[in-house]
Order: C-alpha cells, then sequence, then structure tokens
C-alpha cells in the first residue's frame, strides 16, 4: 500500500531521471525451454528473458527504461516500488562449505555474483 506522501508524489509529476533511478524488485525464472524469464511485477508487462543471469539482468534493466520512458511519454502513471521498511534485505544464513562451493562455483558458471545467483533461486523457488 502506498503512503500518503509517495500519492502525493506520483501526484505531482517527476522528471524522467526520478522514476528511471527507483529500485524495484525483479523476480528470476528458469525457462522450461532453457535460459532465465525475468520480470518487474509492478510494471505491469515488463519482463525479459536471456541465456544467462547475467544477460537476462542486463535486459530486464533495459526492459524497465524503455517501459519507464514509454509510459512517462504517453503521460502514464508511474507506480512507485513498494516498501517495507521493517526489513533491511540483509540475512545471514550459514550452510554446509560443500553447499557453499556449489553455489559459488555456478555462480561462477553463470557469470554472476554468488549474492546474485541465490537471489535468483529464492526468487525462483517461492512461485
Amino acid at each position: 500500500m502506498k503512503t500518503l506522501n509517495q500519492k502525493n508524489k506520483q501526484n505531482k509529476k517527476q522528471p524522467l531521471e526520478y522514476y528511471l533511478n527507483l529500485q524495484y524488485p525483479i523476480t528470476f525464472y528458469p525457462d522450461p525451454e532453457g535460459g532465465y524469464v525475468a520480470q518487474i511485477k509492478e510494471l505491469p508487462g515488463c519482463l525479459t528473458q536471456g541465456e544467462t543471469l547475467e544477460e537476462t539482468m542486463t535486459n530486464i534493466n533495459e526492459a524497465r527504461e524503455l517501459w519507464m520512458e514509454t509510459a512517462y511519454e504517453a503521460g502514464d502513471d508511474i507506480p512507485l516500488p513498494s516498501s517495507d521498511d521493517s526489513y533491511s534485505g540483509k540475512l545471514l544464513v550459514r550452510m554446509p562449505k560443500s553447499l557453499h562451493r556449489r553455489l559459488a562455483e555456478t555462480a561462477e558458471r553463470e557469470g554472476v555474483s554468488l549474492n546474485q545467483y541465490i537471489l535468483f533461486l529464492l526468487s525462483a523457488a517461492k512461485n
């Protein structure tokens, strides 16, 4: 739910640069035919795919920018990202060394950081 402050900000149109700098959660899914799909659920229709996680991340950032530019030029409302200030976004997880190694090696093969790879796995698991 948007706060009153967020609604007031949205009613007063900000410069395009303001919207381009907003951070939206991205959901990654493995594609059954290979590669990955990424979606920004708060921006309807903003999704893409790629062969690797790195390519998919690049593609979703480009799709987000194009979505924003198109909506802005059309005068459409651009939804603000939802936020929940009660969560920091940080979590310490202890795991067996063998699992840590497997995750790190797979992330390296995919060309992404270990953190990005674990985020991908977690977001794909919730669906």
